[in-house]
């Protein structure tokens, strides 16, 4: 393929234009020499010269997101310099051109220390660029201009990598794009990525949207609206828009869809605030609106800044959405809200901060599906309200416990559930547009279960919730972590009490740490082996020598007061029995994953005498819960009730149904019921063992 040279003086004129006379511009001139200098003699796989592509993302930023801070398109210039040019580093860059262009160019460059796990690879990028923007916000911006200059230009590509950032796109970049309002970039993103995902099918939808941009209806409604404008002396601009693409995809199925409800919008451009709802009322009088279907988007603003008025209506059988904005509203809808905006600016908005929120979340719990959280950012919101009459805009399907974490992190904490239209529901109550919400609140922390993480939507909920989490898990990992270290010291004959020697700091150095709690912590996870650590332990605090052997054989013990499932598993092969003494842990980054001494699969396992401890719980200090279900396989009614009826008093029954009637006289029986701890637990196991009445029963945590 021929190689394209770039027309670097064509380039300076065009960005003159977009950026003459701002303050400071001197810094992106000086960016752009750089930058050339950088690529020369890197060539893109299309033939272009290499530095077309920072370029295009620098004038994309400019002329399409209308971001002409000099700076910022310093950095857009420089982005793949660190990771693409061998002399150039991320200090050469913070000494050129400031700490400002380092952070965001240091937030642009992917991972460079790899491992052979591309997937891995992938997630750790990912996050260091979540983990940039959420000090800088211009990270993402620079690289939503990034891939949508490598979308333009994806066809050089081979087809696998094609796939690879049309799949990324859709998943990451066309949704926060959504996020940050930049509506515009959005539709181009899904549009080129869609196609490449969905080839056939995207080119077969592609010729009936083009068919239905001809549909004499739109032209008949722009007819009458322009007509009836008139009559009115109202000054309008009116035209018709086809949805593309994106409008077709199906982000919960991932699919295309052949169908969607409004494939057409009617644009309506008027000249102040007050136009816009002269129009709405022609809109209504000349076609009848849709009941409920009319939005205030002025009054109620996006929380990306958008603004205008919607009205929905169905004419000749077809369901049309009218859009009524000032062109001011229509560019910012377009372009997004960052002209003129810098994060060195001082105070942030609440749009920005709540950015900024988001990507700490991604980039910093690793308990969470950043994609998750980013499909769930970018999907349409619901308007719901405090008993003050305050506006919480939150993703659909949002829970009442993320309506609380939106209000105040406290209140989410404490959030028990909710009144809506007088009627109490619980923390994990879908939330409808329109509700009015009161938050109900514990005087305490609420122990919330795991599977909130995946019922809440909005990134702070689910950020908070991740991190407390992490706190409960930190907790028993540092217990066990502990407890294992100090047995092990004795194994060995080393004296606990030497950890609080003054040369204990080299030890923890050695292990990038800052206290002993982090360090038993990393051992209760699996995360340092044990025998790393007592070696280390050794040749630093005990001159290299242990008064006795290497132990061998026997696990190290642990004993547990919680059943808290974020920090211990029964794995689900053996079902093991907390009650009982003949159980082992695997140490996990996630917990402690129990097991039946006898299991197949654990004795099948290959890891370390370190790697996993005997673990038994204080069963008279050790809290059940939830309500727990024993399935009885066969009984008669008489037997049944003569072994509940006899069971320890402490038991709580809730109910006992019967499950089959294949046998009318030895039937299958369902029993629920309750236990303040695992002492009672254990009495009630050993009650039905002494009845012999076959049993099943498994702990639900």
């Amino acid at each position: 393929m021929g190689r394209i040279a770039f027309d670097l003086e064509i380039y300076r004129n065009q960005m003159r234009a977009l950026i003459a006379e701002k303050p400071g511009e001197d810094i992106f001139w000086q960016a752009l020499d750089f930058a050339v200098e950088a690529h020369t003699d890197q060539w893109r796989r299309s033939g272009d010269a290499y530095i077309l592509h920072p370029c295009s993302v620098a004038k994309i930023l400019a002329e399409e997101m209308d971001i002409t801070d000099p700076e910022i398109l310093a950095a857009a210039l420089l982005h793949d310099t660190v990771e693409d040019v061998q002399e150039v580093t991320e200090e050469v860059v913070g000494q050129k051109f400031g700490s400002y262009v380092q952070a965001i160019v240091e937030g642009c460059t992917k991972v460079t220390h790899v491992s052979g796990d591309k997937q891995a690879n992938t997630q750790n990028t990912h996050r260091k660029i979540f983990t940039g923007a959420a000090l800088r916000p211009e990270v993402m911006l620079v690289k939503l201009a990034d891939r949508l200059h490598n979308l333009r230009t994806l066809r050089a590509m081979p087809k696998d990598k094609r796939q690879r950032i049309a799949d990324e796109t859709i998943d990451i970049y066309a949704p926060l794009a959504t996020v940050f309002g930049l509506f515009n970039m959005k539709r181009e993103m899904y549009n080129l990525a869609l196609l490449y995902k969905y080839p056939k099918q995207g080119a077969k939808l592609n010729n009936q949207i083009r068919q239905l941009a001809n549909d004499p209806v739109g032209q008949t409604i722009v007819d009458e609206i322009t007509q009836n404008a008139e009559s009115k002396n109202l000054d309008c601009r009116i035209t018709i828009r086809t949805k593309n693409l994106w409008a077709y995809y199906d982000v919960a199925s991932r699919i295309l869809v052949q169908r969607i409800d409004t494939p057409l919008e009617i644009l309506i451009a008027v000249d102040d605030v007050q136009s816009c709802y002269n129009a709405l009322g022609i809109v209504n009088q000349t076609f009848r609106p849709i009941p409920r279907a009319i939005r205030d988007f002025i009054a109620n603003p996006k929380p990306t800044g958008y603004q205008g008025l919607h009205a929905r209506a169905i004419i000749q059988g077809q369901k049309f959405l009218f859009k009524i904005r000032t062109d001011e509203m229509a560019r910012k809808a377009q372009r997004g809200i960052f002209r003129n905006w810098s994060s060195k600016s001082g105070k942030q908005g609440r749009f920005i901060r709540e950015i900024q929120e988001m990507f700490d979340v991604l980039g910093s719990e690793d308990s969470v599906s950043y994609r998750d959280v980013i499909a769930a950012s970018g999907i349409k919101e619901i308007y719901t309200y405090t008993p003050q009459g305050d506006l919480i805009c939150l993703p659909v399907t949002s829970t009442v416990l993320d309506f609380a974490f939106q209000v105040h992190t406290e209140i989410g904490q404490t959030c028990l559930g909710a009144m809506i239209r007088n009627k109490r529901v619980p923390a994990d109550h879908v939330l409808k547009d329109g509700d009015m919400v009161r938050i109900i609140r514990g005087e305490q922390h609420i122990r919330f279960e795991q599977q909130m993480l995946t019922l809440c939507k909005t990134p702070r909920a689910r950020g908070e919730l991740a991190r407390g989490f992490k706190i409960r898990r930190r907790k028993v990992s540092r217990e066990v972590g502990f407890s294992m270290l100090r047995q092990e010291m004795l194994r060995y004959g080393i004296p606990f009490d030497i950890l609080t020697d003054r040369d204990a700091p080299l030890l923890l150095e050695n292990y990038a740490l800052s206290t002993l709690d982090d360090l038993y912590i990393r051992i209760g996870e699996g995360r340092v082996r044990l025998q790393e650590v007592i070696e280390d332990i050794k040749n630093i605090l005990y001159g290299g020598v242990s008064p006795l052997l290497a132990p061998t054989g026997a696990f190290n013990k642990i004993q547990l007061t919680t059943l808290d499932p974020v920090s211990v598993k029964l794995s689900s092969c053996c079902k093991p029995n907390p009650t009982a003494k003949d159980n082992c842990a695997l140490l996990t980054p996630k917990g402690l994953s129990v097991h039946h001494k006898n299991c197949e699969r654990f004795r099948d396992l290959d890891f370390q005498r370190e790697d996993a401890v005997n673990i038994t719980w204080k069963i008279r200090d050790t809290h059940v819960r939830k309500p727990q279900i024993l399935h009885i396989l066969r009984a008669t009614r008489k037997d049944i009730m003569q072994v509940v009826g006899s069971a320890p008093e402490e038991l709580e029954m809730h109910s006992l149904e019967i499950l089959s009637s294949y046998s009318s006289l030895n039937p299958a029986w369902q029993l629920s019921f309750s236990i303040p701890n695992l002492y009672i637990l254990q009495k009630v196991l050993r009650h039905f063992d002494k009845s012999y009445i076959p049993y099943e029963f498994y702990l639900d945590c």
